[in-house]
């Protein structure tokens, strides 16, 4: 009963997002500010999941400037969960076939994100170039997977360069941000516990090259696993209380 009365609410919810969300991005289409909004708003479902989410910022994290945030991805719950910390002028990057997705899809275009065409190497390594010139022409940030596809409880996977290519082609800072597991959460229960987002510091790409890609994204990969595991760990013991 539980399961139906969710999927209710989320159909009603996707298909208000929908009408009034691309009514509304189509006053500014393709507009930075969009993403922060519907993220936050996104977020907000995670009550309806009965998850308890809890944000934590690092000291100065609205002050940090254009970045590349990368973040951890888990599975569809990432749209109601991760989705609630993108920060002001900052615009997303996934994959292409996103915007065949009904209702999401097109309501992703409109807000402004990237899209790239992952199954086209030659593309894919064009659209970083086009990050880079975004992130300078526009004044905004970028936020990415670097796992490049969902990890469905098999921990952090390897992480891509991309995003790190971007951030040092850009000289601007990665922002590492970790989602506590939300491979628990069960459809049919109604508490599905505590759920903790953090944005950590920023790491400095000053003065990097091409050269210094494979070693910021093994830094970057490690600090975020011990981050993970850091989160887990409390969100499990808080849960089960």
């Amino acid at each position: 009963m539980i399961f139906i009365l969710r999927m209710i609410a989320v159909a009603i919810f996707a298909v208000l997002m929908f009408v009034f969300g691309c009514g509304y991005c189509l006053l500014s289409p393709r507009n930075p500010k969009h993403v922060h909004t519907f993220g936050r708003l996104f977020s907000k479902m995670s009550r309806i999941f009965g998850i308890t989410l809890e944000f934590r910022y690092a000291p100065g994290a609205d002050k940090v400037g254009p970045s590349v945030y990368i973040a951890n991805h888990q599975n569809n719950f990432d749209l109601f969960t991760v989705s609630g910390a993108v920060m002001p002028r900052t615009v997303t990057v996934g994959k292409k076939s996103l915007v065949w997705l009904p209702l999401f899809g097109q309501l992703y275009w409109l807000t402004g994100n990237i899209l790239i065409d992952r199954a086209n190497r030659t593309k894919a390594v064009g659209t970083i170039g086009q990050v880079v010139d975004k992130i300078k022409s526009r004044n905004v940030s970028v936020w990415m997977f670097p796992e490049g596809t969902r990890s469905r409880g098999r921990g952090l996977l390897p992480f891509k360069t991309g995003a790190f290519h971007a951030a040092i082609g850009a000289q601007v800072p990665v922002v590492p941000i970790v989602c506590s597991s939300t491979e628990g959460v069960k459809l049919n229960r109604w508490n599905n516990g505590v759920v903790i987002v953090e944005i950590m510091p920023p790491l400095s790409t000053e003065g990097m090259t091409k050269e210094d890609v494979r070693e910021l994204s093994n830094r970057s990969r490690a600090i975020m696993e011990q981050k993970l595991n850091e989160l887990n760990a409390e969100a499990a013991s808080r849960s089960a209380n």
